[in-house]
């Protein structure tokens, strides 16, 4: 079975009204499973993951393969209450396909689909991830073997859409092209008192305050201007009422950084100014990161060359090359750990990623898929690695 751009285009609409949270894919899990399955299936193997019961990957086995190259769709949506008034919204109240997951996993299954059709020359692993705007599924599949045996993978790629570039338009740079993420959680312990008795309580208000103005420090005058670092905190919490001095606080924030290098400087840089104002305000501060697998997405720089070589010289594709971005990417833990390569995929919004009227245009559907198909081929024709 061949699929058309129109039964492509149903298939992102059906997907978009199913939209599920984080770890919570079994719908879209089910539907996608049940479109593979009508397939050819004489080159297909399909595994799943106990432990992991709503991703899926696929091989599709090669007539001559050398390699294992992987393609990665993420699956999960976002708690955003859609306002695009579609005859296909979603239908699940509160959450929406609002970064285009929906367009991600179409176009993988076209090129799944193509291949399935096409024997391809190398193995190819396509891997439907739930869990990429929480919980980190890229790093939960890598920690649960599921690129090992028949389905290792020896190079990896994967799209993300892309508001801003006109429809269709590959982007990619070499290097970085989404920042790294760590979550910081700040817990500070004074002790409380009476508002009229400062001087025996100890104020987990002033302690924050001090904390947050000391951190702003750390990008403005601790990081080279030309390199890039953002510390955000965008919580906090403290206090039960006006005559009471707090005797704890909460700040919950976040780390962003071009580079795993960057994000670990922010990261001690951090807990130097929490043990500073230990000592200075005689209270304790205990401060907790969490990455899991948010990583910057670091491009190779062989396969990144190759790939952006490919799309400049094929008159049928609009490359341009872009800039990094401060966004967040599951996807830099898997190319941390195996080779590959990220890119963008235009869709030309009205909306922004992560707003309830992103919209993206579906006519970047197919120009995504012939854009891989071709590029695969091209790979695989290669003999060099």
């Amino acid at each position: 079975m061949a699929l058309t751009e129109e039964q492509l285009i149903q298939i992102r609409r059906h997907l978009h009204t199913i939209p599920e949270l984080s770890m919570q894919e079994v719908k879209t899990h089910a539907y996608l499973l049940e479109v593979i399955k009508q397939f050819d299936q004489t080159n297909l193997e399909i595994k799943e993951l106990p432990e992991l019961p709503t991703a899926l990957l696929v091989l599709v086995k090669g007539s001559n393969p050398k390699r294992n190259l992987g393609y990665r769709c993420d699956m999960d949506a976002l708690p955003v209450t859609e306002e695009n008034g579609l005859d296909y919204a979603s239908k699940n109240p509160g959450v929406m396909h609002a970064c285009g997951h929906d367009i991600h996993m179409t176009v993988g299954l076209g090129i799944l689909n193509y291949f399935s059709e096409h024997q391809p020359l190398d193995n190819l692993v396509f891997f439907f991830q739930p869990a990429e705007e929480a919980d980190s599924g890229g790093k939960v599949a890598y920690d649960l073997g599921a690129f090992t045996g028949d389905f290792h993978v020896d190079e990896f790629y994967g799209l993300h859409d892309n508001a801003q570039l006109k429809t269709g338009v590959i982007g990619c740079r070499n290097g970085t092209l989404f920042a790294g993420t760590t979550e910081v959680n700040v817990t500070i312990k004074g002790k409380s008192g009476h508002a009229a008795y400062p001087h025996l309580a100890n104020d987990a208000v002033v302690v924050a305050a001090n904390f947050i103005q000391q951190v702003q420090t750390v990008i403005s005058r601790s990081i080279d201007p030309v390199k890039c670092g953002v510390i955000t905190f965008g919580k906090m919490e403290a206090g039960v009422i006006r005559n009471v001095i707090a005797g704890s606080a909460r700040l919950e924030g976040t780390i962003r950084g071009l580079t795993q290098d960057m994000i670990e400087f922010i990261r001690q840089r951090i807990r130097e100014i929490a043990e500073g104002l230990e000592k200075s305000f005689n209270c304790e501060i205990l401060v907790e990161y969490n990455q899991g697998g948010y990583y910057p997405v670091e491009n190779n720089p062989t396969l990144t060359k190759r790939f952006i070589n490919y799309m400049k010289n094929n008159s049928q594709i609009d490359f341009e090359e872009t800039e990094p971005k401060m966004t967040g990417e599951d996807f830099g833990y898997l190319i941390n750990k195996i080779p590959g390569t990220m890119f963008w995929l235009g869709v030309d919004s009205k909306g922004a990623l992560h707003s309830a009227d992103f919209l993206p245009h579906e006519a970047a559907i197919k120009k995504g898929i012939d854009a891989m198909v071709g590029f695969l081929n091209y790979r695989m024709d290669l003999e060099e690695d």
